[in-house]
């Protein structure tokens, strides 16, 4: 039976700051009753690191009572290299021993927008003590250009320049910080010409990195004019810096016979590898890419850290040495891309419930000078403008603007952000239009069971809990009384307003390319029967390694402490996709446990000949191997099987299922499944001068039946605050020159310890996932991201009650942005 065929259960609610586990009835019945995840307790007032777990009804062979089972996924667990972290010994690129004779790069960047370059004078830089040289685009023995799929981005800049920060040289120096002076005296002569800075200037002149892309369901326009209310606005959505922890760097070192090795902090090693071969003219299998961690990626080192790869790969060929190449955090910010701002402009009708009638929506994406990941990305905002809700008759244009800015690239959520909030901000308007809760109209507009359960682009919503999920939130929050409750504050308040929004998620899980969904695994079981697993994902302190290492040790019924995950490695695992678009452990994780399954198939049949038995009914479980007739160490097992020759290693390979998409028609089945969630945000603002806080957070989250409570917890946690500082003190600043004013920590604002609110409470939603996805759980990397959505619209709320014009707002909602639309 599936979780819909099964008896009513009371849901067990996971808890992330203190409160004992809860149970939360729901008031109504619901169209989904979700089983109790088992074996969950409170997972970070009580952080488990036990994987005992009872299994009722299983019979242990000898006593015929219900056996303990160890089991290493579905508990919280520490990182795998959490200790190792904490106490500075995890190696990062840049604390890898340096081979003698490595020269340190520092990269010569465009000072304008727009130019001609006409020539680059190194005189004084190359006459410093310790400047060993200088590589610019004729030391490029390949292609010129980056070997990005649209092949619109010249490895270093030739001829002209495209943006404030383009690199067009690199100076080549014994240490760091003598080729960064270095290259501060060389001297670029750029005949200026004129720049493309904001998208409405890219926009008006039809100036797009790739042609424009429409969709539509229905007859949009005709179902406005029949709509009873209709309303129409625009609205900006800036863009965000990845901030990362350890900034972008490469380490490439010469091999024999025109062999590479390059250590690099990318998500993708598998582009670095081809852009590389591709900038040096060889074939992928002279170059080795590896990656044991990140310092944090969120999307910023997909296809971006490729970049330094080549360069100093470029520089290490014509030098003929190591070379380091290490971004210092201004220079990061001015030479690599954000995630991209939008721009909207809508006309929404509906009737007087709140349903939407009709919807007509451009969307304009600002890309920079190139395409990058900039088609999939703006791809991603329109599969996600519906968010939560049944669109009949829409119409949507997306338009990919090229301006003289920073290519911009993937960024956690990967355009659906961009399509979620504008779906978002529509509901609250037309809520506050008609003088309804918006959460009802939100439950108004929401996909159905039945019926209105297809997608504007003709997915079938298959796994629907948006209503049942919203409405137990909306009880176990409180959210109508506290509604009420800040009514009255509000009333009484001459200056502190307050707000409060409950708003959704639907994100859907996959790479839009379709070839992308594949990944492979090499498990290695040691005569000592310990295990090494290696995968084509990497790790960026998510916590993949330690998800794909419990898998491994449950499919092979050993502790945790016996597997190990290794490096991200192009010599093991080739062609790996990225690690992104949330699936780093659905097809990773699904890889590494069909190697596994491998290796145990070949332990059970071993162990079956021994004891004449079938191969089905030798059991793993708890570091030993049980037969009906004996049971014996997995450790002795693993040794007796290598006696015997017994292979003990295997690969293992996952392609997702049922996806398919047709990009010319924008139609088809992108996404293996949805993943869901909801979050109430309460803030309040200070009239006098727009400052806000975020009072209280309250999430219920669905990442099926999870491997790590408290990784996924922590990732929920992590994306939520990510999400709302890209929606509050987050601005990026191009002024008219384009140049990015904003490029610093002193003028760049994330969120600290001291935004992140007393009350914030996690709940884990209780159900499995219905697909058939590793252990029945879920992706949880970016929907996270999109609940901090829910801190735009109670800050709208609150100006709103102000007696505000929350309607003209823009994201993010700094103090000024606060106190402009307050004062309106």
């Amino acid at each position: 039976m599936n979780a819909r065929d099964k008896a009513p259960a009371t849901p067990v609610v996971i808890s992330s700051r203190g409160d004992a586990a809860q149970k939360s009835v729901r008031p109504e019945h619901p169209p989904v009753r979700p089983e109790p995840v088992e074996g969950f307790t409170n997972t970070l007032a009580k952080a488990s690191t036990s994987s005992a777990r009872t299994e009722v009804g299983a019979a242990h062979p000898s006593t015929g009572s219900a056996r303990t089972v160890l089991r290493a996924a579905g508990v919280s667990r520490h990182h795998e290299s959490a200790r190792a972290q904490a106490a500075g010994g995890a190696t990062y690129i840049d604390d890898i021993p340096e081979v003698r004779g490595t020269l340190h790069a520092a990269p010569i960047c465009s000072p304008v927008a727009h130019g001609r370059l006409r020539g680059i004078d190194a005189t004084a830089a190359l006459a410093m003590p310790g400047v060993r040289g200088i590589v610019d685009a004729r030391d490029i023995p390949g292609d010129p250009v980056l070997a990005a799929f649209s092949h619109d981005e010249p490895v270093f800049a030739n001829d002209v320049v495209q943006f404030t920060g383009q690199v067009v040289a690199l100076l080549l120096a014994d240490d760091t910080m003598t080729a960064r002076r270095a290259a501060r005296l060389v001297k670029l002569d750029i005949e200026p010409l004129p720049a493309v800075i904001t998208v409405h200037e890219a926009h008006a002149l039809e100036s797009y990195v790739l042609p424009p892309v429409h969709v539509k369901r229905g007859d949009a326009a005709a179902a406005l004019k029949r709509a009873p209310h209709t309303l129409e606005g625009t609205f900006e959505v800036g863009g965000q810096e990845h901030f990362y922890l350890e900034g972008q760097i490469a380490y490439v070192l010469p091999l024999e016979q025109n062999q590479w090795w390059i250590y690099t902090s990318t998500q993708h090693p598998g582009e670095v590898q081809h852009w590389v071969s591709h900038a040096l003219g060889i074939s992928n299998h002279a170059v080795t890419v590896e990656c044991r961690r990140m310092g944090g990626g969120f999307g910023g080192k997909e296809t971006q850290a490729g970049h330094l790869a080549v360069w100093a790969a470029i520089a290490a060929n014509k030098l003929k040495c190591p070379v380091k190449l290490r971004l210092d955090r201004d220079d990061d910010f001015m030479i690599t891309g954000k995630r991209h701002p939008f721009a909207y402009h809508y006309r929404a009708g509906f009737d007087a419930t709140g349903l939407l009638c009709g919807l007509e929506l451009e969307m304009l994406a600002n890309c920079g000078f190139s395409a990058d990941l900039s088609g999939p990305v703006a791809d991603r905002a329109i599969f996600h403008a519906d968010n939560a809700y049944f669109l009949e008759d829409v119409a949507i244009a997306s338009y990919r603007c090229k301006t003289n800015t920073q290519s911009h690239t993937a960024f956690r959520g990967f355009g659906g952000p961009q399509g979620v909030i504008v779906i978002e901000r529509i509901l609250s308007d037309i809520a506050r239009t008609l003088g309804l809760d918006p959460l009802d109209v939100r439950l108004r507009n929401l996909y159905g069971i039945e019926t209105r359960n297809v997608t504007h682009y003709q997915m079938t919503v298959e796994d629907n809990i948006l209503e049942p999920l919203m409405t137990t939130l909306a009880t176990t929050s409180h959210y109508r009384e506290r509604r009420e409750q800040i009514k009255t504050w509000n009333a009484k308040s001459l200056v502190i307003k307050k707000g409060i929004a409950l708003t959704p998620v639907k994100f859907g899980i996959s790479f839009t390319a379709t070839l992308f969904n594949q990944a492979g695994a090499l498990v290695h079981v040691y005569t000592d029967g310990s295990v090494q697993v290696n995968h084509g994902g990497t790790e960026m302190g998510q916590g993949l390694n330690t998800k794909v290492a419990a898998i491994v040790a449950d499919e092979l019924g050993v502790p945790f402490e016996q597997v190990m995950s290794t490096a991200a490695d192009t010599s093991k695992v080739p062609n790996a996709s990225a690690t992104a678009a949330s699936a780093g452990t659905d097809l990773n994780g699904r890889a590494a446990q069909f190697a596994a399954r491998h290796v145990r198939d070949n332990l059970a049949a071993f162990v079956a000949g021994l004891d004449g038995c079938g191969a089905g009914a030798v059991r793993f479980e708890g570091g030993q191997v049980i037969t009906p007739k004996a049971t014996r160490t997995f450790n002795d097992v693993v040794h007796a099987a290598y006696a015997n020759r017994i292979q003990l290693w295997s690969d293992g390979f996952y392609r997702t299922p049922k996806i398919h998409y047709d990009k010319t028609t924008m139609q088809g089945r992108p996404f293996y499944y949805f993943a869901y969630g909801a979050a109430v945000t309460e803030v309040a603002i200070d009239t006098l001068t727009g400052e806000s806080r975020v009072l209280k957070v309250d999430i219920l989250h669905d990442v099926g039946r999870s491997i790590n409570p408290a990784i996924d917890i922590g990732q929920i946690e992590g994306g939520f605050v990510q999400g709302m500082g890209w929606l509050t003190t987050e601005q990026l600043v191009w002024n008219d020159k384009g140049y990015l004013q904003t490029h610093a920590p002193s003028t760049y604002k994330i969120p600290a310890t001291g935004d992140i609110p007393e009350h914030f409470k996690v709940d884990l939603w209780p159900e499995p996932n219905r697909e058939d996805n590793v252990h029945g759980s879920k992706a949880v990397g970016e929907p996270p991201f999109m609940l901090a959505i829910s801190v735009f619209e109670a800050l709208r709320d609150a100006v709103a009650q102000a007696g505000g014009k929350p309607e003209g707002m823009n994201s993010p909602g700094t103090a000024e942005e606060v106190l402009r639309v307050v004062e309106k």
